[in-house]
């Protein structure tokens, strides 16, 4: 990934280029691209496993109870309506990875890069914050749904054992430790092209957990033989009519969650080889994507809400609306937490780059930010140890893990994410950069259609963001820090 560390910041003046032998077409050389770093050696597929791992995460399980809410009719149709937008946005994103031209342009390394090129001025910081800040809350997000994850598992054996007799209530705390400490380990990874194993172990993972949920949500109508729900979701006497407003809106926000990666999308490109052109790759793996996304959301959302109908749980595995066969449901929750160990990585690694690189800005002369230890492994490439790379990404590890430990509410933090992302990043940014690198003029029609499209998602983050906060609020009523049962 772009600018990441002193080894890789200081590339192109530590090393001497022969430009004379083996140029090729776009500049770069048989080692080096055009701007003088290490060949990116990306792929569609490679990308599409990076969007995937980052796609389908968490947030699919949380879409049957979000069907719930909505009904059969404006369910499927929200989800679907998501999609689109977001094709359509990241691949307006894909063109702004590069400005000028396509090919030969200045490169964007991360989606700050493509705001300074595109839009520049406060625009930038405005980005930053919600870029960055969005990073972090998925890695809060991640620690709690991998934890949950976790003491499913221990439920589900505990339920299995008693016959369903005992209760089997389970502090989350030392889950969300376990997770923590698995990924201070897994945030030495130095930066995104070495995460490529990660991904696409994460992305098969994403696709297990999601076809025994479905298999489950089929198994389930076929037991009962009948399919469960109403048109307009659960029905006000189960809730409130307030609560059926809130949780409608709390379900855009779970959606928009749940097709959110735009904040990584610049980043992903950049590992991409070229020729054909990234922003042709980025696009066949956007389509690519979003098209098994959509078709595995609709599956799992819609079969979860005919299973269970207005009793769809928060999230299909976790929320024991199954029982049984209680080992599938095991391999299913280890397939999330070893999906969600990836995942974290994928969203993370923007972030420590973000840090790292203004760190070796400010201070170049010192060592200890500067300075890369070699460490050897036998049969292996040695090891680079940064000491500041240690020190700061374990701290970034630890502070989001005590967070989720003092903030444990999976759907309503899934929402409120999902709510605060989506407009600026994936909407908000793409639109207003593609229009001033295509200098589409003022009050045209395609100006017009794009400032639609761009209010209109504002209005459904405010509404995800009100609902999800409501639910955040209702949560807090009954908590006690550190002290979080199942």
């Amino acid at each position: 990934m772009g600018e990441d560390g002193a080894a890789r910041n200081h590339l192109h003046n530590n090393q001497v280029f022969d430009l004379s032998i083996d140029v090729l077409p776009q500049g770069g050389t048989k080692c080096y691209d055009d701007d003088g770093r290490l060949k990116r050696s990306g792929t569609v597929w490679t990308a599409s496993a990076h969007i995937i791992t980052a796609v389908i995460g968490s947030g699919v399980l949380s879409l049957a109870w979000a069907t719930a809410q909505l009904g059969w009719i404006a369910g499927p149709i929200v989800m679907i309506l998501f999609s689109f937008v977001t094709y359509y946005t990241s691949t307006l994103l894909a063109a702004c990875y590069r400005s000028g031209d396509p090919v030969n342009g200045k490169r964007n390394y991360t989606y700050m890069d493509a705001v300074r090129s595109n839009l520049g001025g406060f625009k930038v910081k405005i980005c930053g914050w919600v870029q960055y800040l969005n990073l972090f809350g998925v890695a809060i997000g991640y620690t709690i749904a991998s934890s949950i994850s976790m003491m499913a598992i221990k439920r589900s054996n505990c339920f299995h054992a008693s016959g369903g007799k005992n209760p089997c209530h389970i502090n989350s705390n030392p889950y969300m430790i376990a997770f923590g400490i698995v990924e201070i380990i897994f945030s030495q990874i130095p930066d995104f092209d070495r995460l490529w194993w990660l991904s696409i172990v994460a992305a098969v993972m994403s696709f297990t957990y999601s076809t025994i949920g479905l298999g489950l949500g089929i198994a389930k109508v076929a037991e009962t033989g009948k399919i469960r729900g109403s048109l307009t979701g659960i029905s006000v006497g189960t809730v409130t009519q307030t609560q059926k407003i809130w949780r409608s809106f709390q379900a855009l926000g779970d959606i928009a969650f749940a097709y959110s990666y735009s904040l990584i999308l610049i980043e992903i490109q950049d590992t991409l080889k070229a020729p054909p052109s990234e922003s042709k790759t980025m696009k066949k793996a956007t389509l690519i994507s979003v098209g098994v996304t959509t078709l595995f959301y609709m599956l799992c959302g819609c079969m979860g809400y005919a299973a269970f109908g207005d009793l769809s749980p928060g999230n299909l595995l976790t929320g024991f609306g199954f029982y049984n066969p209680f080992w599938l449901l095991d391999i299913a929750n280890a397939a999330i937490v070893i999906h969600l160990v990836g995942a974290y990585q994928v969203y993370c690694q923007p972030l420590f780059a973000f840090i790292e690189k203004s760190a070796t800005e400010r201070f170049p002369d010192s060592e200890f930010i500067t300075k890369d230890i070699k460490i050897p492994i036998p049969g292996f490439r040695p090891y680079n140890l940064n000491l500041f790379r240690l020190v700061w990404r374990t701290i970034f590890v630890i502070i989001t893990t005590l967070i989720s430990m003092l903030l444990p509410f999976f759907n309503d933090i899934v929402g409120l994410l999902g709510a605060l992302g989506f407009w600026p990043l994936t909407v908000y940014f793409p639109v207003e950069m593609y229009i001033s690198q295509k200098k589409i003029p003022k009050w045209s029609t395609r100006w017009v259609c794009l400032q639609i499209l761009s209010i209109a998602c504002l209005f459904i983050t405010i509404a995800a963001a009100a609902g999800s906060i409501a639910g955040v609020v209702l949560d807090l009523k009954s908590f006690k820090p550190f002290a979080t049962v199942y």
